[in-house]
């Protein structure tokens, strides 16, 4: 794919100082992250009345109660799941489709899960309409992941949960790589665990905050 950012000129140097100023001067190094970031236009994924703010440091809301994360935590996220060209990627939580779409720029394939059907309809239509043809979307308990389609290389939930869903832990190739929130209902740690040769090791990250990762694994809905 080449450039992805539209209406250049109103947005690109928005773009370009999220990049520098909250992206490089935080960590981010690689450059395969930055320039997807750079180039996945990110107001595009927001209703226009928030377009302006599309660039800032903040995490911004969607539809359903959900948000689209902050750019550094999108970043962050990715940048530690280390997604190389050949990998089939599983996202959990599609939202509004933005980190579907960094994901997309760096992996082979990407097999996302969302459990509502208006953002998994909108984020495929955001998806069509920049030609992208490298990612799966599944209306679903993403708790429960995609048993079909294991092993993945990657995954990446992007809701927070009281501990990882063993059904995840079990799709995930060896060696392989999951990033997942992990704590309570408000607070979480991004937490990253490595499966090597039939065992898990985990490391801690920085603190954050999720919308709760709700399913039969995970927290209990409302209709639950």
């Amino acid at each position: 794919m080449g450039s992805l950012l539209v209406d250049e000129s109103e947005y690109g140097q928005a773009a370009q100082s999220m990049i520098d100023t909250q992206l490089r001067a935080r960590g981010i190094v690689n450059a395969r992250v930055l320039d997807a970031m750079r180039t996945v236009p990110r107001h595009v994924f927001l209703d226009p009345s928030l377009h302006r703010r599309a660039y800032d440091d903040a995490a911004l809301p969607t539809t359903d109660d959900q948000t689209i994360s902050q750019p550094y935590m999108v970043a962050v996220m990715t940048q530690t799941l280390g997604v190389d060209p050949t990998h089939r990627v599983l996202e959990i939580g599609t939202g509004s489709g933005y980190q579907t779409m960094i994901l997309a720029r760096l992996a082979a394939e990407v097999f996302t899960i969302e459990r509502y059907a208006s953002l998994a309809h909108g984020a495929r239509d955001r998806l069509d309409s920049f030609g992208v043809t490298n990612v799966h979307i599944h209306l679903g308990d993403g708790t429960l992941g995609w048993p079909d389609l294991a092993p993945f290389d990657r995954i990446l939930v992007t809701a927070g949960a009281p501990k990882p869903p063993p059904a995840l832990i079990d799709q995930l190739a060896d060696p392989g790589r999951m990033v997942i929130p992990l704590g309570d209902r408000t607070y979480q740690t991004l937490v990253t665990l490595e499966k090597r040769r039939g065992k898990v090791h985990q490391t801690d990250g920085l603190g954050c905050h999720f919308v709760p990762l709700v399913g039969e694994q995970g927290w209990p809905g409302d209709e639950d």
